[in-house]
């Protein structure tokens, strides 16, 4: 299997698993950290994560150095 085979296979299995703890992850806060921003008026509203964004950057990039420093031995 090629390097970008099993990268894009661990990155979507990051995804799925992201997406399975969504709402364990909203429970404890994520969406609503600092930075985020939330507008809303009549009928309509805005979320722009930039706190939840930044954290889920640095989290996802320690992840996959991680994976990618275990897989090129």
């Amino acid at each position: 299997m090629d390097g970008i085979q099993k990268f894009l296979i661990i990155f979507g299995l990051i995804l799925l698993l992201l997406g399975l703890l969504w709402p364990f992850l909203r429970d404890i806060g994520l969406g609503r950290l600092p930075g985020d921003i939330h507008l809303g008026g009549k009928g309509w509203s805005v979320h722009i994560l930039l706190g939840t964004s930044i954290l889920l950057s640095i989290v996802l990039t320690v992840i996959l150095n991680i994976i990618v420093r275990f897989f090129d031995k």
